[in-house]
């Protein structure tokens, strides 16, 4: 995982891809995560289905 200090709640979100890929964004942000970092990631999350996002995600960030 790229970065496991950021903790990102992802259970009781409403399964929308871009509520998804708006809280991780928002932890990189408040963590102060280059654009460029925060861009590649957002680059990857997009770049297949629902399934893809969600490892993409479970990838940069610890979901929870």
């Amino acid at each position: 995982m790229k970065y496991p200090n950021i903790k990102v709640q992802l259970t009781g979100e409403d399964g929308n891809a871009f509520a998804v890929i708006g809280a991780v964004t928002k932890a990189l942000r408040a963590e102060r995560v280059p654009k460029a970092e925060i861009d590649a990631f957002r680059n990857e999350a997009m770049a297949g289905d629902y399934n893809h996002l969600l490892r993409a995600c479970m990838a940069w960030v610890d979901v929870q």
